[in-house]
Protein backbone atom coordinates (compact mmCIF):
# COMPACT_ATOMS: atom_id res chain seq x y z
CA UNK A 1 0.00 0.00 0.00
CA UNK A 2 1.47 3.31 -0.96
CA UNK A 3 1.64 6.28 1.46
CA UNK A 4 1.86 10.32 1.30
CA UNK A 5 3.88 11.99 3.99
CA UNK A 6 3.96 16.38 4.25
CA UNK A 7 6.52 18.12 6.06
CA UNK A 8 5.16 21.83 7.11
CA UNK A 9 6.05 24.85 9.30
CA UNK A 10 7.00 28.18 8.96
CA UNK A 11 9.97 29.19 7.09
CA UNK A 12 12.98 28.30 8.54
CA UNK A 13 11.77 25.45 10.80
CA UNK A 14 14.39 22.88 8.46
CA UNK A 15 11.64 20.98 6.55
CA UNK A 16 13.77 20.53 3.45
CA UNK A 17 16.88 19.20 5.48
CA UNK A 18 14.73 16.74 7.11
CA UNK A 19 12.51 15.81 4.23
CA UNK A 20 15.81 14.86 2.69
CA UNK A 21 17.32 12.78 6.04
CA UNK A 22 14.03 11.21 6.16
CA UNK A 23 13.69 10.11 2.52
CA UNK A 24 17.20 8.22 2.57
CA UNK A 25 16.46 6.72 6.08
CA UNK A 26 13.06 5.26 4.35
CA UNK A 27 14.92 4.10 1.42
CA UNK A 28 17.38 2.38 3.45
CA UNK A 29 14.70 0.60 5.33
CA UNK A 30 13.52 -1.38 2.08
CA UNK A 31 10.69 1.41 0.74
CA UNK A 32 10.47 2.54 -2.81
CA UNK A 33 9.91 6.03 -2.05
CA UNK A 34 10.25 9.35 -3.81
CA UNK A 35 11.37 13.19 -2.20
CA UNK A 36 9.76 16.09 -3.72
CA UNK A 37 8.61 19.84 -3.06
CA UNK A 38 6.00 22.44 -3.11
CA UNK A 39 5.78 25.01 -4.51
CA UNK A 40 7.87 23.02 -7.66
CA UNK A 41 8.27 19.41 -8.45
CA UNK A 42 7.73 19.45 -11.65
CA UNK A 43 9.41 21.09 -14.44
CA UNK A 44 5.95 23.75 -14.77
CA UNK A 45 6.11 23.99 -11.12
CA UNK A 46 9.71 24.74 -10.87
CA UNK A 47 9.44 27.56 -13.30
CA UNK A 48 6.55 28.91 -10.99
CA UNK A 49 8.18 28.66 -7.93
CA UNK A 50 10.66 31.21 -9.37
CA UNK A 51 7.97 33.51 -9.74
CA UNK A 52 6.56 32.97 -6.31
CA UNK A 53 9.89 33.57 -4.72
CA UNK A 54 12.00 36.28 -6.56
CA UNK A 55 12.06 39.79 -4.43
CA UNK A 56 11.31 41.03 -7.51
CA UNK A 57 7.74 40.41 -7.56
CA UNK A 58 6.52 42.27 -3.85
CA UNK A 59 3.93 43.61 -5.50
CA UNK A 60 2.29 40.67 -5.71
CA UNK A 61 -1.27 39.87 -4.60
CA UNK A 62 -2.05 37.29 -1.89
CA UNK A 63 -4.92 36.23 -4.53
CA UNK A 64 -2.23 35.71 -7.33
CA UNK A 65 0.26 33.99 -4.45
CA UNK A 66 -2.78 31.50 -3.95
CA UNK A 67 -3.40 31.03 -7.50
CA UNK A 68 -0.05 30.35 -8.63
CA UNK A 69 0.57 27.55 -5.59
CA UNK A 70 -2.42 25.95 -7.12
CA UNK A 71 -1.32 26.01 -10.30
CA UNK A 72 1.93 24.58 -9.81
CA UNK A 73 0.63 22.38 -7.03
CA UNK A 74 -1.94 20.71 -9.73
CA UNK A 75 0.68 19.78 -11.92
CA UNK A 76 2.87 17.96 -8.90
CA UNK A 77 -0.47 15.90 -7.77
CA UNK A 78 -1.26 15.21 -11.50
CA UNK A 79 2.44 14.56 -13.08
CA UNK A 80 4.48 13.74 -9.92
CA UNK A 81 3.13 12.55 -6.66
CA UNK A 82 -0.63 10.77 -7.75
CA UNK A 83 1.31 8.48 -10.39
CA UNK A 84 4.05 7.55 -8.05
CA UNK A 85 1.31 6.57 -4.78
CA UNK A 86 -0.58 4.83 -7.93
CA UNK A 87 2.31 1.99 -8.31
CA UNK A 88 2.46 1.38 -4.80
CA UNK A 89 5.45 4.16 -3.53
CA UNK A 90 6.43 6.28 -0.18
CA UNK A 91 6.03 9.91 -1.25
CA UNK A 92 7.52 12.44 1.16
CA UNK A 93 6.88 16.09 0.39
CA UNK A 94 8.41 19.16 1.81
CA UNK A 95 5.16 21.29 1.71
CA UNK A 96 1.68 20.74 0.64
CA UNK A 97 -1.40 22.42 0.09
CA UNK A 98 -1.64 23.33 3.79
CA UNK A 99 0.72 25.59 4.01
CA UNK A 100 -1.29 27.62 1.25
CA UNK A 101 -4.03 27.61 3.93
CA UNK A 102 -1.33 28.50 6.23
CA UNK A 103 0.11 31.53 4.08
CA UNK A 104 -2.63 32.97 2.13
CA UNK A 105 -5.64 31.63 4.46
CA UNK A 106 -4.58 32.67 8.06
CA UNK A 107 -1.81 34.74 6.96
CA UNK A 108 -3.01 37.46 4.41
CA UNK A 109 -6.93 36.18 5.98
CA UNK A 110 -8.12 35.35 2.47
CA UNK A 111 -11.11 33.40 2.63
CA UNK A 112 -10.30 29.79 3.82
CA UNK A 113 -13.80 28.24 2.46
CA UNK A 114 -12.98 29.78 -1.17
CA UNK A 115 -9.32 28.25 -1.37
CA UNK A 116 -10.44 24.83 0.18
CA UNK A 117 -12.37 24.64 -2.77
CA UNK A 118 -10.36 26.02 -5.08
CA UNK A 119 -7.42 23.68 -3.68
CA UNK A 120 -10.10 20.82 -4.00
CA UNK A 121 -10.41 21.21 -8.00
CA UNK A 122 -6.32 21.25 -7.98
CA UNK A 123 -5.46 18.54 -5.75
CA UNK A 124 -9.10 16.19 -6.43
CA UNK A 125 -9.01 16.03 -2.91
CA UNK A 126 -5.76 14.45 -2.79
CA UNK A 127 -4.41 14.69 1.11
CA UNK A 128 -1.39 13.04 3.18
CA UNK A 129 -1.72 10.46 4.92
CA UNK A 130 0.58 12.02 7.15
CA UNK A 131 1.75 15.44 8.08
CA UNK A 132 4.86 16.33 10.10
CA UNK A 133 4.14 19.86 11.49
CA UNK A 134 7.67 21.30 12.54
CA UNK A 135 7.21 23.81 14.88
CA UNK A 136 9.39 26.69 16.24
CA UNK A 137 9.43 30.46 17.12
CA UNK A 138 8.84 32.68 14.02
CA UNK A 139 11.45 34.29 15.20
CA UNK A 140 14.22 31.83 15.83
CA UNK A 141 13.03 30.75 12.41
CA UNK A 142 13.43 33.72 10.42
CA UNK A 143 16.49 34.44 12.42
CA UNK A 144 17.67 31.07 10.78
CA UNK A 145 16.63 32.12 6.72
CA UNK A 146 18.52 35.24 7.14
CA UNK A 147 21.80 33.57 8.46
CA UNK A 148 21.66 31.29 5.92
CA UNK A 149 21.25 33.91 3.16
CA UNK A 150 18.03 32.27 2.15
CA UNK A 151 15.96 34.79 1.98
CA UNK A 152 13.17 34.82 0.00
CA UNK A 153 9.75 36.95 -1.15
CA UNK A 154 7.69 35.04 1.65
CA UNK A 155 10.05 35.38 3.99
CA UNK A 156 10.00 39.54 3.79
CA UNK A 157 6.50 39.85 5.60
CA UNK A 158 5.75 41.75 8.14
CA UNK A 159 6.36 39.26 11.75
CA UNK A 160 2.59 39.96 12.74
CA UNK A 161 2.35 38.03 9.15
CA UNK A 162 4.31 34.76 10.16
CA UNK A 163 2.83 34.60 13.57
CA UNK A 164 -0.56 34.45 12.31
CA UNK A 165 0.77 31.62 9.74
CA UNK A 166 1.95 29.21 12.81
CA UNK A 167 -1.21 29.90 14.41
CA UNK A 168 -2.82 28.94 11.38
CA UNK A 169 -0.64 25.37 11.69
CA UNK A 170 -1.85 25.06 14.91
CA UNK A 171 -5.46 25.86 13.84
CA UNK A 172 -5.27 22.91 11.33
CA UNK A 173 -3.88 20.36 13.86
CA UNK A 174 -6.68 20.98 15.89
CA UNK A 175 -9.22 20.39 13.02
CA UNK A 176 -7.70 16.94 12.40
CA UNK A 177 -5.23 15.64 15.04
CA UNK A 178 -5.30 12.28 13.84
CA UNK A 179 -3.94 13.19 10.62
CA UNK A 180 -0.69 15.16 11.83
CA UNK A 181 1.94 15.58 14.80
CA UNK A 182 3.71 18.24 15.54
CA UNK A 183 7.70 17.96 16.54
CA UNK A 184 9.69 20.63 18.13
CA UNK A 185 11.99 22.19 15.26
CA UNK A 186 14.12 24.60 18.29
CA UNK A 187 16.40 21.19 18.77
CA UNK A 188 19.30 20.14 17.27
CA UNK A 189 19.16 18.43 13.59
CA UNK A 190 19.68 14.64 15.17
CA UNK A 191 16.82 14.82 17.89
CA UNK A 192 14.49 16.13 15.38
CA UNK A 193 15.46 13.62 12.66
CA UNK A 194 15.10 10.79 14.97
CA UNK A 195 11.58 11.83 16.86
CA UNK A 196 10.48 12.57 12.37
CA UNK A 197 11.17 8.86 12.58
CA UNK A 198 9.52 7.25 15.38
CA UNK A 199 6.25 8.77 14.09
CA UNK A 200 6.81 7.69 10.35
CA UNK A 201 7.86 4.31 10.84
CA UNK A 202 5.06 3.80 13.13
CA UNK A 203 2.87 5.27 10.53
CA UNK A 204 4.36 2.97 7.56
CA UNK A 205 4.35 -0.20 9.43
CA UNK A 206 0.46 0.39 10.18
CA UNK A 207 0.14 0.56 6.18
CA UNK A 208 2.32 -2.13 5.21
CA UNK A 209 4.34 -0.28 2.80
CA UNK A 210 6.97 -2.62 2.44
CA UNK A 211 7.10 -4.76 -1.03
Amino acid sequence: MSSFIALEGPDGSGKSTQAKLLAEEVGARGYDVLLTREPGGSPIGDQIRQILFTLNNKSMHPKTEFLLFSASRAQHVYEVIRPYLDKGGVVISDRYFHSSLAYQGYGHDLDLDTLKQITSFATSDLLPDLILLLDLPVEEGLNRRKSEGKWNRLDDYQLEFHQKVRQGYHAMVDEDPDRWAIVDASQPVERIQMEIRKVVFRHLASVQTLP
